[in-house]
C-alpha cells in the first residue's frame, strides 16, 4: 500500500493535536539510531539535514544524506526533510538557495524548508513564493519561517529573559496570516520564545538556554495562519511548554542539540557507543519530552 506523503502526515498531526518530531543529522552515522528510535517508539518522525550541517559539521551534503536515508529508512515511521536552507546564512552571506532546494526536490526529499527570516517580510514572501511554485509542481510541501528564531548567529545571545519579555523577533499573527495567504507555504516556523542551539565552535558544546514558549502568542498565530506550525530549537524547552505548544498548533518540532551533544564526545573513540547515545537520547525525547510514542497509530494508520 502506498504510504502517505509528508504533507498528509504533518496535517494529520495538526488536526489531532499531535506532533511530528524532526531530528537533525549533522553526522551520517546518527541517522540509523534515529530511525531505530522512531520505529521502536512507534512514532512518525522526520530525518532532517540543514545546509549548516554540511557546511559546519559532517553531514556530507544533499546526496550523501539522501543515500544514507535510502539505506536505513523505514517508511512506516520516517520521511526525509531538507531543513533550513537560508537565503542569507548565519554568517551574513548570500546563499544560492534556489539551486539547493531544486536539487533536493529532484533527489526525492519529501519536504523542504526555505528560510528567508533574515530578509524583510516582502523579500521573504517573494523568495518563499518562488520555492513554493517550484516544489508544489513536484507535489513537495514547503516550510517557511517568519520571525527571528535566534541562536545560530555568531556571538552571544542577549539575555534570554530580556528577549522573551520584549518579544524581540516574535512572529506577528496578522503578518503570519498575510504571509501564508501570499506564499502558499504548507507549514510555518514561528518565533514564540524558542531559540536555536549554538553551532559555533566555541559554543556548540555548551548547555542550551532553558527557553519557554509564549502560549497565548502561539495560539494567536495558529488562529490567524491556520496551517501546521513548526517549533525550531525544541531542545531545552521545558516539557510542560512543549506539550502545551503541541495543543496550540505546533505540529512539527525540531530536535538537534539533544542528540548532537551526546554523539560528538564519543564519535572519535567509538562510533557504536556514539550511536547508542543518540538512540537513547532520541528515545527519551520521543517518550518523555514529546509524549509522541505510539503516534504512528494516529498519524499514519495505513502503515
Amino acid at each position: 500500500m502506498p504510504q502517505p506523503g509528508t504533507a498528509v502526515l504533518v496535517q494529520r498531526a495538526f488536526d489531532v493535536g499531535r506532533v511530528v518530531p524532526g531530528f537533525n543529522i549533522p553526522f551520517l552515522p546518527m541517522m540509523a539510531p534515529v530511525v531505530r528510535a522512531l520505529r521502536d517508539c512507534d512514532c512518525v518522525g522526520l530525518v532532517m539535514v540543514a545546509r549548516l550541517e554540511w557546511e559546519k559539521f559532517g553531514a556530507g551534503g544533499l546526496e550523501a544524506i539522501r543515500d544514507e536515508y535510502e539505506r536505513v529508512k523505514d517508511e512506516r515511521f520516517t520521511r526525509l526533510h531538507l531543513d533550513h536552507v537560508p537565503v542569507i546564512d548565519e554568517d551574513g552571506l548570500q546563499v544560492d538557495y534556489e539551486a539547493i532546494l531544486t536539487r533536493a526536490v529532484d533527489l526525492g526529499y519529501g519536504s523542504v524548508m526555505v528560510d528567508g527570516s533574515r530578509l524583510s517580510t516582502a523579500e521573504n514572501m517573494a523568495a518563499t513564493k518562488r520555492i513554493v511554485a517550484m516544489a508544489h509542481a513536484a507535489d513537495v510541501p514547503v516550510e517557511a519561517e517568519l520571525g527571528a528564531v535566534l541562536g545560530h548567529e555568531a556571538g552571544p545571545l542577549p539575555p534570554y529573559e530580556e528577549l522573551f519579555a520584549s518579544g524581540r523577533g516574535f512572529t506577528d499573527p496578522a503578518e503570519a496570516r498575510r504571509f501564508v495567504e501570499g506564499t502558499g507555504c504548507d507549514w510555518l516556523s514561528v518565533a514564540v520564545g524558542n531559540v536555536h542551539g549554538a553551532i559555533s565552535e566555541a559554543a556548540r558544546d555548551r548547555k542550551k538556554v532553558a527557553a519557554r514558549v509564549n502560549i497565548p502568542h502561539l495560539r494567536a498565530i495558529r488562529d490567524a495562519a491556520n496551517v501546521p506550525l513548526v517549533l525550531h530549537g525544541g531542545t531545552g524547552i521545558r516539557r510542560a511548554f512543549i506539550r502545551e505548544a503541541v495543543r496550540n498548533g505546533i505540529a512539527k518540532i525540531n530536535v538537534a542539540t539533544a542528540i548532537r551533544q551526546p554523539y560528538m564526545p564519543l564519535m572519535d573513540a567509538s562510533v557504536e557507543r556514539a550511536q547508542e547515545a543518540v538512540y537513547d537520547a532520541a528515545t527519551r525525547v520521543i517518550r518523555e519530552d514529546l509524549d509522541a510514542a505510539g503516534s504512528a497509530r494516529i498519524i499514519n494508520p495505513d502503515a
